[in-house]
């Protein structure tokens, strides 16, 4: 058998993701307290999140988009809009326009991504509500213009509370919201793909959570399509094949989902968290060049935040031998994921063999713009 990963936060020998994950688990509720208005201290929300010393400092270095630690991101974070730190909108030519989202504005896009409500009915809202010439505006037209959900593929259901009272818990998506009010970041517009800065604090999401955030609509669309192929059949795998420190796969394994996910990973890079124990350490492509095919016909192949060098994403495609590829990544030609210089679905479409049959946005860190894409071959049963 391959080796594998254990899960674990450098720093934080105590850390049990599965206790993160728990809805009856203070941990989050009281983390999250550090992060209301006016304090914003990130620092001593991850401390406590991840059960890090918060006494004897913390020196780690995140080392991803920059290098930094946690004193200085916090710094960042304090510096608000100056030195162009907040500068995620720009004209057609790259420059910025030097205009920052009102609140309102901001928490209208973070409630997009509100598991009690129905996402189609909340972007028409977001629309129907936006000033003339504002940045929510842009935004609403271009998330408008981009969201795609074929026919045959129903709506997701929105969150209910169940007979306990328990809600899913996402910590990640906690933080990114606080990021979107902090950053003053109100969503994605059309011209997104020409934003050129980032900032201090997406080396720790990175790290600790992972490049992009799921929610309640990717992951259940996620498993509608990893549904029984006919009845009495179990749930189709999920291969989370460049799983990182294994967010998605965590996410994915919880109810009201519980689906089988393999995580794979080489392990290349290094995350300060990883969530999950069983990540399979191999070459993806290889490994799928090696599995059964009659497996990989009862799986779903999930590529988050593919990488564009080698080419590892279209090596891994071509390897996979199921009938459903999802990708979570940059909707627009940035080349930040998947494919240098193209969207993923535009290179699928010039590939050919394949249909598409979701693009809905999921919540996007400050100057990136995320979605997550769901392929079918053509010669596929529904």
């Amino acid at each position: 058998m391959p080796p594998t990963i254990p899960a674990s936060t450098i720093g934080a020998p105590s850390f049990d993701p599965s206790t993160l994950l728990d809805p009856s688990n203070p941990l989050l509720p009281t983390a999250l307290s550090h992060l209301q208005p006016p304090h914003n201290d990130l620092r001593l929300a991850l401390l406590t999140l991840f059960s890090l010393p918060a006494s004897a400092g913390d020196t780690y270095t995140y080392h991803a988009t920059a290098s930094v630690t946690l004193p200085q991101v916090q710094s960042a974070v304090a510096a608000g809009p100056a030195h162009g730190l907040l500068d995620w909108y720009v004209d057609a030519s790259g420059h910025a326009r030097g205009q920052h989202p009102p609140p309102a504005d901001v928490a209208a896009y973070v409630g997009l991504f509100d598991a009690t409500k129905a996402p189609a009915a909340a972007l028409k809202g977001f629309a129907a509500n936006a000033k003339r010439g504002s940045l929510r505006e842009g935004v609403a037209k271009w998330l408008t213009t981009r969201r795609f959900v074929a026919v045959g593929v129903p709506a997701v259901a929105k969150l209910k509370a169940d007979g306990n009272g328990k809600w899913y818990v996402n910590p990640y998506a906690e933080f990114l919201a606080w990021a979107c009010g902090a950053l003053q970041w109100c969503g994605p517009d059309a011209n997104a793909g020409l934003v050129r800065v980032s900032h201090h604090v997406l080396p720790l999401f990175m790290h600790h959570f992972g490049c992009v955030c799921p929610n309640w609509e990717a992951l259940s669309l996620i498993a509608w399509f990893a549904r029984p192929g006919a009845k009495g059949r179990p749930k189709k795998r999920v291969l989370d094949v460049g799983s990182g420190n294994g967010y998605w796969t965590a996410m994915l394994r919880m109810e009201p989902w519980g689906l089988d996910v393999t995580p794979v990973d080489n392990m290349q890079s290094r995350w300060r968290t990883v969530w999950v124990g069983d990540t399979l350490v191999v070459d993806a492509v290889k490994w799928l060049q090696k599995r059964e095919v009659a497996l990989q016909r009862e799986e779903v192949l999930l590529l988050v935040y593919p990488v564009t060098q080698g080419g590892f994403t279209e090596g891994v495609i071509d390897a996979f031998k199921g009938d459903v590829v999802v990708v979570a990544g940059t909707q627009n030609g940035s080349g930040y994921t998947g494919f240098q210089g193209e969207c993923v679905d535009t290179w699928f479409k010039k590939r050919g063999g394949w249909d598409l049959c979701v693009r809905v946005p999921l919540m996007s860190f400050p100057g990136k713009d995320d979605a997550l894409f769901i392929f079918r071959r053509k010669d596929a049963a529904a």
